[in-house]
């Protein structure tokens, strides 16, 4: 099966080098298929190949946090599956946990095309997609119906975002919307304040939009669930402290840390080939390496901040078990993956899995739990 897996990469590998959007609809629309059809002998054989492919298993790995019990600390950010297409086979791939959206209240198509670009000199992805998905309700009906069939193997969450069309002094009314329709399809979720993608989402970051929001979700959250909030690494050192007072003060289960920069300094690319535009010029948030080491201080400054009290789910350029290390190193207590895993193929979560075995047996560590916020270098 491997072997089938890697014929057929090179082919989808062209089309994400060439056409990045169209490759991703025709990747999901065929898990989309395969997940109606995994109860079938062809479903059923084709899945178990994956997993035994891409799925990785060690004790030391595995952590059981708010309740949720978590394989590997390794999950698929946001993003990805938009609409929870392919909720209940991405286990087979080998991920810990699984982050389906945006979603918002109201369904939406998103900006306009092209709208995902790769930046290969970059090692590095620009989209404004617009937070494109079929709505709350829809989606919550997908997720009901799938975990009805079955229960989903791994940890589910949602990433909750504003609707375009919903004014930002309307917007608790929006995600309290999409959260009631949710609540008892996943297991938690987290609130996207920080996406450059809808426009003046960034704003409710700020302290007095924020803390109206949190209260309000906490004051209706009947099922406990945990709430996460998705900070930009674009702030500066106050405003995380301010957003690390009101996690606490209502009770956030962590902070996701962080999405995309709409900064383009550091950039190797100039002019992004399918505009002819220079890079600056063009809108949309950047994520891959550029923003990996960013990431990384982000991430410890909230874990020396809170001293360890508060956990991080860090995403942001990591690709390889050293990337993913040095997260977990600098503070962070789950990870999660998107363009990595689009650059690297679906054999870099067995990797980064096998290289944090391997360096807890070079420390001589028992656990993945005893290297969080440690600053043990990899080595």
């Amino acid at each position: 099966m491997f072997k089938i897996v890697q014929s057929f990469y090179p082919l989808f590998l062209y089309l994400i080098k060439n056409y990045p959007e169209k490759a991703h609809h025709i990747f999901l629309k065929s898990l989309n298929f395969l997940n109606k059809k995994r109860y079938t002998f062809f479903g059923n054989y084709l899945l178990s190949n994956i997993r035994n492919s891409f799925c990785y298993s060690d004790t030391r790995l595995k952590q059981t946090l708010w309740g949720l019990d978590f394989n590997i600390p390794v999950g698929l950010a946001a993003g990805f599956d938009k609409d929870g297409l392919a909720t209940s086979i991405w286990d087979c791939f080998g991920f810990g946990f699984i982050e389906i959206g945006a979603v918002t209240l109201h369904p939406q198509v998103g900006n306009l095309k092209p709208r995902l670009f790769r930046l290969p000199l970059d090692t590095a992805i620009l989209n404004r997609l617009g937070a494109n998905n079929d709505g709350a309700v829809s989606i919550a009906k997908r997720l009901t119906m799938d975990s009805k069939i079955e229960p989903f193997k791994v940890p589910v969450g949602i990433n909750l975002c504003k609707s375009k069309i919903t004014p930002l002094n309307l917007a608790v009314d929006d995600y309290l919307g999409s959260f009631h329709h949710l609540e008892s399809c996943v297991n938690y979720f987290t609130i996207n304040v920080s996406s450059p993608n809808t426009p003046g989402l960034r704003i409710l970051q700020e302290e007095k939009h924020l803390e109206t929001i949190l209260y309000k979700l906490q004051l209706e959250n009947k099922y406990n669930k945990p709430l996460f909030i998705k900070i930009s690494p674009d702030l500066n050192w106050e405003s995380i402290r301010t957003i690390i007072a009101l996690s606490k003060t209502y009770n956030l289960s962590g902070i996701v840390a962080t999405n995309t920069t709409t900064k383009r300094e550091s950039l190797k690319t100039v002019i992004l080939k399918t505009t002819g535009n220079y890079i600056e010029k063009e809108l949309g948030g950047i994520s891959g390496k550029p923003i990996c080491e960013r990431s990384t201080e982000v991430i410890r400054f909230i874990y020396k901040e809170t001293k360890g009290t508060l956990p991080i789910i860090g995403v942001g350029g990591i690709f390889t078990a050293k990337d993913a290390w040095n997260k977990i190193a600098a503070g962070a207590t789950l990870l999660q993956l998107y363009t990595g895993w689009i650059y690297q193929g679906p054999w870099c979560i067995p990797e980064i899995s096998r290289g944090l075995a391997l360096q807890l047996e070079k420390h001589k560590l028992s656990h993945i739990s005893q290297v969080i916020g440690s600053e043990i270098p990899f080595s």
